[in-house]
């Protein structure tokens, strides 16, 4: 460390943060819709969302403005006592569940979807009763970073460094019905929490039918279906929620990421019989459901339903990986709508990652061969051509060992 406090290369205010996350390669200081622009003023696309969070796009002005107005009013009451907009996002919420028809669910609000699943994990185990405690997740998952969802994530290389984990988590393959049928015993088990595309291990799709085979096991074993729609919810895949395409029911419903438009805040719905196994001080939170955190999901809500953000992830989408599908370098297109998972050629995918930031575009290597892109759901055709001219660049490069 030299005199000044800083380490080599490093700054003063970033040796301040502890060091779970690499050296940021940009830092950005503004963002308008699809846009970002770093303390020099360059433009980059971003084709991330900040993994899949801002689907409004940065600094969306009804987002803005209801934040803003709402911090002149009443920023936070505990839940001891009510405020009046979470029981109208709640009722939202369940109607959007419902394809437009209310379910008379159940909402607990929280601050993330590591918060929004450990309520669902809980609330399988109040409602099973004692004995049955085990939750069913799949390999190659991504649930969060609690212990508990640290567990419920399949990936062995997370769980190492925090042994022992929480009791009660056991793991099949994903998209392998009999694995699932061999490790649901209802005398066991609670519930079995899937992704309905795994988003962090690579944006894979489960193959046909498999959520509809889950959803009867589920039935016939009498555990609980728990959809975790985090990355994949309100719009992302070209429907409202993932499950959506295989035309199921879940139980349990986890939501996060876009629902604030990049305002902390995240949801578990169940349906009515289920979340009244929930009673006075089984489960709660300081922050969840306050005044701000609804007045953001209030006003993205709403914009998402006035501009139609199924159909524009879908259409949006579909011109996203006709581009893809067109480039040398590219193998395959995995996902739906703009949650796509662009698999190399080569096993290069965090230098694809750095090229492109270095022209200007933001995506997101997951291993070694898969690029994630996640524009914000209001992209347009212009910014999605722009952005599969800028990979195709870096692709090239990257294809030339950088000499390009």
């Amino acid at each position: 460390m030299s005199a000044g406090g800083t380490r080599e290369g490093g700054d003063l205010a970033g040796q301040s943060l502890m060091g779970t996350y690499r050296q940021p390669p940009a830092v950005f200081v503004r963002g308008e819709g699809t846009l970002l622009f770093d303390a020099a003023g360059r433009r980059y696309l971003d084709f991330l969302s900040g993994i899949a969070v801002t689907s409004l796009g940065h600094a969306h002005p009804v987002v803005a403005d209801a934040l803003a107005a709402q911090a002149r009013k009443l920023l936070h009451v505990s839940n001891l006592y009510g405020n009046e907009l979470a029981p109208e996002v709640a009722a939202t919420i369940d109607r959007l569940l419902g394809g437009g028809s209310h379910l008379a669910g159940r909402v607990f609000f929280a601050n993330s979807g590591a918060e929004a699943n450990e309520c669902a994990i809980k609330l399988a185990r109040r409602w099973a009763g004692p004995g049955r405690h085990v939750v069913v997740s799949a390999w190659g998952s991504f649930h969060g970073r609690t212990l508990a969802t640290l567990h419920a994530t399949g990936q062995p290389a997370k769980h190492a460094p925090y042994e022992p984990l929480p009791v009660g988590f056991e793991h099949v393959a994903y998209g392998d019905v009999d694995d699932l049928r061999r490790a649901v015993d209802p005398v066991r088990v609670a519930g079995v929490l899937l992704e309905p595309i795994q988003g962090e291990a690579g944006v894979v799709d489960p193959p046909p039918g498999y959520l509809r085979a889950v959803r009867d096991l589920c039935s016939e074993r009498g555990v609980l279906m728990m959809v975790d729609e985090v990355q994949t919810g309100l719009g992302r895949t070209g429907r409202w929620f993932g499950f959506e395409h295989s035309e199921v029911a879940p139980d349990v419903v986890t939501l996060a990421k876009a629902l604030g438009n990049g305002f902390p805040v995240g949801a578990c719905w169940a349906r009515e019989e289920v979340a009244e196994a929930f009673g006075l001080g089984d489960h709660g939170t300081t922050f969840g459901g306050q005044p701000l955190a609804m007045a953001a999901v209030r006003a993205t809500l709403e914009t998402m339903e006035a501009e139609q953000v199924p159909e524009r992830a879908r259409r949006a989408g579909g011109r996203l990986a006709e581009g893809l599908c067109a480039m040398a370098g590219i193998d395959r297109v995995r996902g739906r709508g703009l949650l796509l998972g662009a698999v190399l050629a080569l096993p290069a995918a965090p230098d694809v990652e750095a090229a492109a930031l270095r022209r200007g575009l933001v995506v997101n290597a997951l291993g070694s061969d898969t690029i994630r892109l996640a524009p914000p759901l209001l992209v347009s055709d212009e910014e999605v051509d722009e952005a599969v001219e800028i990979l195709g660049d870096a692709l090239a490069e990257v294809a030339l060992g950088g000499n390009e």
